[in-house]
């Protein structure tokens, strides 16, 4: 790091430590961190959970928590002042006007009581008193510079009427209204789907050219990296282990756990040619034709309706729509969408979680108008995994107690058998014996989804639902848990219905695939048939907007788009 780019920096972290209160004493979670941030370009700070980056982020915005984390040494220098131990007052003025955060979740970002209107003009008016009676109009340009339609309507609209995608754009229009110098971007696209996030970096990078704001984002996501980063910071257990220019960073790692990292990301077209997903495991190939473990025809679900003051409401639309497909033992049909096409409403319906139309079979069994104490015999035969393995955890609950409650529910078992098994299962997902005894948040939260996935499997079922289950993990620990599902479908003859909206994540996983729009399948078939030879805009619309994972092919994309608008 030379002295000319520490003095050409907009912000530069020098040495930063940051100490942890423990009951042990301080424990030391940053370590001497250093990076340079220049006027107009993007710094990624890129590593797994747990490695630094958002306690990175939140000393320079000044929050961390006081009563768990203190700056132990360092500095953090905005155009050469030191705003390390500030007063509070001149901090909160640097905060939104000269250095501009976003959150990974907008939706615990934006006061839900507040309309999006006055969040905006509060921001705009705490930075910029002399604006006065002009707060509403700069309100409205900046969410038509962030090309939200309708910019006067939203004003006057809620968070929760707003599409995620769309609330994630508010904030990146409250952050920029004050024109700030540096833009903090936390894991801003992490719950968002690969269109809606190539909609939102492309707006990042439109909007840092036009206001001349420089770009912090953190992030696990190579593929977002190498798509955005003019120079990236690898991070690993509070350090910096690596940093330079993306291309070199992405081109010549120096560090192994560099190259982890981007040996781990899924890549489309990694398994063209095939319809098999890769073998993990030695087990033997099944031989004999595989016997359908679910069969859904016609499913239909319809969400409202409900009589009111004047009447029965006519307006409602079907959330899915005559949704009709098979999945054989031992098999995965991959069932990917944007969020609002209806993937996780048919994966409740299919498990008899909401009320539906049509047929569902599983094992040959209509679980349609099944009773909760009818379903509990099918339920043996079919669970589900969810997303945020933290909140399908009691907290309350030892893990050992949480894998066994299942068994009790369906009286599998005495209490010796009943631990048997729970050990068997934590070392079938890779976790030791004692993991029993803890509590879920002693966990990361790879380790938790292993857990989610041991309780799935204690009834020994036939189908099990996997409701965006890798979503919200690391790249690295991702690959681990998937390469797990794919061992113990081979293990086990699993039959899964795999949902995500990670087109790259589907191909790996899916013996077919289902593409879902507007609640209804558009298009379906095996794998290499959809991936490979694809009849619909909108399969290929996704799978173009798939990050890839290499920065010289964004740098030429954008060299040959500028060459065409000189031109």
């Amino acid at each position: 790091m030379s002295n000319q780019s520490a003095r050409s920096a907009v912000l530069s972290v020098r040495n930063l430590s940051v100490d942890a209160r423990t009951p042990e004493g301080l424990k030391r979670i940053l370590d001497e961190v250093s990076f340079d941030l220049e006027p107009g370009k993007t710094l990624c700070l890129a590593g797994e959970s747990g490695s630094g980056k958002s306690v990175t982020s939140l000393s320079i915005m000044g929050l961390l928590p006081k009563a768990s984390l203190k700056v132990a040494s360092g500095e953090i220098l905005l155009e050469g002042r030191n705003i390390v131990g500030i007063p509070h007052r001149a901090l909160r003025q640097i905060r939104g006007g000269e250095v501009a955060m976003i959150f990974q979740e907008p939706m615990t970002s934006l006061n839900p009581v507040m309309t999006i209107g006055a969040q905006l003009i509060e921001a705009i008016r705490e930075h910029q008193a002399d604006i006065a009676g002009d707060a509403t109009k700069i309100a409205k340009s900046m969410l038509d510079a962030v090309h939200i339609s309708d910019a006067a309507k939203r004003l006057t609209q809620y968070p929760y009427e707003l599409s995620g995608g769309m609330r994630q754009r508010v904030m990146i229009a409250m952050a920029l209204s004050c024109r700030p110098k540096v833009l903090i971007a936390d894991e801003p696209t992490t719950a968002l789907d690969v269109t809606v996030q190539a909609q939102i970096l492309t707006l990042m990078r439109e909007l840092r050219d036009e206001f001349n704001t420089s770009i912090l984002l953190i992030t696990h996501d190579m593929g977002v990296v190498a798509e955005m980063a003019d120079r990236v910071a690898i991070m690993q257990h509070g350090r910096i282990v690596e940093q330079g220019d993306a291309l070199d960073v992405f081109g010549k790692p120096g560090q192994a756990y560099t190259r982890e990292l981007l040996a781990a990301v899924p890549r489309l077209g990694t398994h063209a040619g095939t319809d098999e997903p890769p073998r993990i495991s030695n087990a033997p190939k099944m031989t004999a034709p595989a016997a359908p473990i679910v069969e859904v025809e016609k499913l239909s679900v319809t969400y409202g309706g409900k009589a009111g003051l004047f009447g029965k409401d006519k307006t409602t639309a079907p959330t899915v729509d005559e949704v009709s497909f098979t999945i054989k033992a031992g098999q995965t049909l991959g069932l990917v969408g944007e969020s609002g096409s209806g993937k996780s409403t048919t994966g409740k319906a299919i498990l008899n979680l909401i009320g539906f139309t049509g047929s569902v079979k599983i094992e040959g069994r209509e679980v349609h108008g099944l009773s909760a104490t009818k379903m509990q015999p099918v339920r043996r035969a079919a669970q589900m995994i969810f997303q945020d393995p933290y909140a399908s955890l009691d907290p309350r609950m030892s893990v050992g107690s949480a894998i066994a409650e299942p068994l009790v529910i369906h009286n599998v078992g005495n209490a010796s058998e009943r631990k048997d098994r729970i050990t068997a299962l934590l070392k079938r997902v890779g976790l030791t014996s004692d993991a029993a005894s803890r509590y879920p948040h002693e966990f990361s939260g790879g380790q938790r989804q292993r857990i989610c996935i041991a309780r799935a499997l204690a009834l020994e079922p036939k189908l099990i639902v996997a409701d965006e289950s890798v979503a919200a993990l690391d790249v690295s620990v991702r690959a681990r848990v998937l390469d797990l599902m794919l061992e113990l479908q081979e293990q086990m003859g699993l039959a899964y219905l795999f949902i995500s909206h990670d087109m790259a994540v589907i191909e790996k996983m899916s013996h077919h695939v289902a593409v879902m729009r507007g609640g209804r399948i558009v298009e379906m078939g095996t794998r290499r048939q959809v991936f490979e030879n694809s009849s619909d805009d909108y399969t290929r619309n996704l799978m173009a907007a798939v990050p890839i994972p290499d920065p010289a092919h964004y740098r030429q994309a954008r060299q040959r788009w500028r060459q065409a608008i000189q031109s």
